[in-house]
């Protein structure tokens, strides 16, 4: 596995651990419809949260979590509406960044709720 694949998982590894501490029910990991993939589909509560994690070294371009673009958030809301309907669910979806620095081996977690809403596109 190549050295930035392994580092992205294990930002989703924190990102699973802290949730999990924070009460989440992970539901999912890497959960992939066609061309669009989910990092971490999560309950809590009435919420089924689709989690987009994003791990930097640095955040000399910006803060990680300005790399889920558009383009990202469009990819999410049609795997989030695969998975939905596959698993038969009905309840309210809720998209979720985690930007995750992680500096000389320090963490430094950023988790951002309803990052962005699915009636924006």
């Amino acid at each position: 596995m190549a050295e930035h694949n392994e580092f992205g998982k294990k930002g989703e590894d924190i990102a699973a651990d802290y949730l999990q501490k924070k009460g989440y029910k992970i539901l999912e990991r890497n959960w992939v419809s066609g061309k669009n993939e989910i990092d971490i589909i999560a309950r809590e509560g009435k919420y089924i949260i689709v989690i987009e994690v994003k791990t930097r070294h640095s955040n000399y371009a910006g803060e990680p979590e300005i790399a889920v673009t558009r383009d990202k958030q469009k990819s999410l809301i049609r795997a989030a509406n695969s998975y939905v309907r596959k698993m038969n669910m009905d309840e309210e979806v809720r998209f979720d960044i985690i930007s995750i620095l992680v500096v000389k081996g320090k963490e430094q977690i950023n988790h951002i709720e309803d990052a962005f809403y699915p009636t924006l596109f």
